[in-house]
């Protein structure tokens, strides 16, 4: 009985994951033809479309704007973030309830009432922000915050992080040597995971960065939006390489995190 179930269980796996597959191997075998019209099978393959694509400076512009906006604001919540989450696990633990209800915030809010607000405040500010990576780098931190915080937390809760601060204490070292030799150490796979996770989700964004830079600054999902008329081959290719992309960085994220469950 129970082998039915497995097998019953792996059935019905598998026929999602099958179903899901369907349209990401047809947006392949679409990018990769250098025909598909009213037949089944395309008239022929090429990969002129990948290479018009990475041979594209347009393309190769907005994956780095979009990379330099991603690393920087992800290094941002790093700094702020990660000393704030051990001053409140070690000296104010019962603080870590309300960080839990303060870092849902960005959530409350939809980035589009959000984006008007920036507008409407950094509009008539001396300081030029809007249509500048700037104010991109400011809002992708408060939507990183919630990933970087509860995967950082989730890392300090595994590690017993009183016990060892007071045996470095003991053996001479101060709290700011204690953190970085010891405890930082001992997080480091979940730091790395919420960094990959939080960084492929940042990479796919696309409100705040059309509706604050549109294109004076063109990012990667800018980029798409703005090629979106242009060949269906050429799209498929670039939504392809943006796939395997993010799908990289997913795959780098599961791998940390389970090592840091381990």
């Amino acid at each position: 009985m129970q082998h039915v179930n497995t097998a019953w269980h792996k059935t019905v796996v598998y026929s999602i994951v099958g179903i899901m597959l369907i349209p990401i191997i047809a947006t392949f075998i679409y990018s990769i033809s250098s025909r598909w019209g009213a037949t089944i099978l395309p008239d022929g393959l090429t990969f002129d479309w990948y290479i018009k694509l990475l041979t594209d400076p347009r393309f190769i512009e907005s994956f780095g704007r979009s990379l330099f906006i991603g690393i920087s604001s992800l290094l941002l919540s790093v700094v702020l973030i990660l000393p704030a989450i051990f001053v409140v696990f070690y000296y104010f633990p019962k603080l870590d309830k309300l960080m839990n209800l303060l870092i849902l915030l960005p959530f409350a809010v939809p980035p589009v009432v959000s984006s008007v607000g920036l507008l409407q405040l950094y509009a008539d500010s001396e300081i030029a922000l809007v249509g500048t990576p700037w104010i991109l780098i400011g809002t992708y931190f408060t939507i990183a915050l919630p990933f970087m915080y509860r995967a950082i937390a989730n890392s300090f809760d595994a590690i017993n992080l009183h016990d060892l601060m007071d045996a470095a204490h003991l053996l001479g070292a101060s709290t700011t040597k204690a953190f970085l030799l010891i405890v930082l150490p001992n997080i480091k796979k979940g730091l790395m995971a919420s960094l990959f996770l939080s960084f492929s989700f940042l990479l796919g964004e696309f409100v705040f960065a059309n509706i604050l830079v549109g294109t004076r600054y063109e990012t990667l999902q800018i980029y798409l939006y703005n090629m979106r008329q242009t060949s269906g081959h050429f799209t498929s290719a670039l939504v392809m390489t943006y796939f395997l992309f993010i799908f990289l960085l997913t795959w780098l994220a599961s791998r940390f995190s389970q090592g840091a469950k381990s």
